[in-house]
């Protein structure tokens, strides 16, 4: 079955055909890293690791980007507040980033371009934009002309009207249109800014991704994504520019996901209901947080709750149960090929689980397969006499669709080493108990030494990996 994919821009289901046979040229709209990133940012990247990973799976060379922007208004006015430069504040907060993701299990793109590092390449774009009547310099700043592109709108299917209303209109006279968007800001005293041919200033949001795009993808996308809220104005405005630089397709096909509620509010932070990951992660696991984010289809919204989690807490102990068992079998089990019933239900298994991420990526009917594949393993184990070749069978497909595809399922090994630092943390505490603090402050040592980061919290000891 060929990958059907629902693309933004026309509304509808369609084949998935890359423009080169087995490649794939894929954008991510990544952070700007003026904060902690919440639940919500994280919904776009954990979905869209395992839609790059299911691309792999299914034979493609995925040449994946995933950008920073690390220069904008909140930046600025985040470094004012935090008393730091702000390349210091984006640095800390990219380093926060990657240690969430990490813990999320989200693994590092190709490459994570930086705004920053590509103020040449922005700069490159606008001249040409200026030069062909699209843009135009006023004292400094350079704005972009979107009703001259007849399309414009196409993307987010939303009226004129309903265009303005929602687009960063900033409150000045100098513009031809209140449509038109900045492409280069004048600097303000004391503000980071470069030299240009408009002046010292700094680059506008939405020319950041369509300069990195280009350099990295070439002229034409296969897919670029992100979650709902960029539809417009980010993403139709780099359709707009890009499409206008270039004279090309921007991209192929848009994947948006949808938001994320908290109860029965939408989470924002007009309402105080914002949840950073960093802070779920002191009540949470990763994998708790990853499943949750891959339980819905992706364009569906997704209630968020304690119950929810402690629901999810047990599904994944019934996975890890299931992966022990298995391993333990395996070492006392009978030496012998997988038993041909038992390859069948696994190609059974296969099919289904293709079928569910074929049809527009529905991590939530894959992982509905994946329990499947857990009652097979518990059914096998329950045998009196099984053999060897079928438990590694079993074993191998929970291992590769759950955990190299979804990132759900952890490896024997993971599992082990996961009960060595349980150990590790039980010995800390009993020393603690019997004040032995140097003791204790070895195992902690011995622990860091090995990546391994304790959190004392009055719910318990928490640990996670640098």
């Amino acid at each position: 079955m060929t990958i059907q994919l629902y693309n933004t821009l026309t509304r509808r289901k369609e084949p998935f055909q890359p423009l080169e046979k087995d490649r794939v040229h894929f954008y991510v709209c990544g952070p700007t890293v003026y904060n902690f990133i919440h639940i919500g940012n994280a919904r776009v990247f954990v979905f869209f690791d395992v839609v790059r990973r299911y691309l792999t799976y299914r034979g493609y060379e995925v040449h994946y980007i995933q950008n920073f922007t690390d220069v904008d208004d909140r930046l600025i006015k985040q470094s004012i507040e935090e008393g730091r430069a702000v390349p210091e504040v984006a640095e800390s907060y990219i380093k926060a980033y990657f240690e969430d993701m990490d813990d999320l299990g989200v693994n590092r793109a190709d490459v994570h371009p930086r705004a920053t590092e590509h103020i040449k390449e922005m700069q490159d774009a606008i001249r040409a934009l200026i030069k062909k009547g699209y843009a135009y310099e006023v004292d400094g700043d350079v704005y972009y002309r979107p009703l001259k592109k007849e399309d414009y709108g196409q993307l987010s299917n939303q009226p004129l009207e309903e265009l303005k209303a929602g687009a960063r209109i900033e409150m000045n006279d100098r513009k031809d249109n209140p449509l038109d968007f900045a492409l280069w800001k004048k600097a303000k005293p004391g503000e980071i800014s470069w030299d240009s041919p408009w002046g010292k200033g700094r680059p506008g949001w939405h020319i950041e991704c369509s300069a990195m795009a280009r350099k990295y993808l070439g002229d034409t996308l296969d897919i670029h994504a992100g979650g709902m809220d960029l539809c417009f104005p980010h993403h139709e405005n780099e359709i707009a520019q890009s499409e206008a630089w270039t004279g090309k397709p921007f991209a192929r096909y848009w994947l948006h996901n949808g938001f994320i509620n908290m109860g029965a509010e939408k989470m924002s932070k007009s309402l105080g209901n914002v949840e950073r990951v960093r802070d779920l992660r002191s009540r949470y696991t990763g994998r708790e947080l990853r499943w949750f984010l891959l339980s819905a289809h992706y364009r569906n919204p997704i209630s968020f709750s304690d119950e929810s989690i402690r629901q999810i807490g047990g599904a994944i102990a019934r996975i890890d149960t299931a992966v022990t068992n298995l391993s333990h079998r395996i070492g006392a089990a009978l030496d012998g090929e997988a038993e041909k019933v038992m390859r069948e239900r696994l190609r059974t298994l296969t099919v289904d689980f293709e079928k569910a991420m074929d049809d527009d990526l529905n991590t939530a009917n894959a992982i509905s397969v994946l329990f499947e594949g857990v009652h097979l393993a518990n059914e096998l184990v329950a045998r009196d006499v099984v053999s060897r070749g079928s438990l590694e069978a079993v074993l191998g497909w929970l291992n590769h669709f759950g955990g190299d595809i979804l990132g759900l399922v952890k490896t024997t090994r993971e599992v082990d080493l996961e009960a060595e630092i349980e150990a590790k943390i039980e010995e800390r505490q009993q020393a603690r108990r019997d004040r032995d603090f140097s003791r204790a402050d070895a195992i902690r040592d011995e622990l860091a030494a090995q990546g391994i980061l304790l959190e004392d919290t009055p719910q318990g000891v928490r640990w996670r990996r640098k």
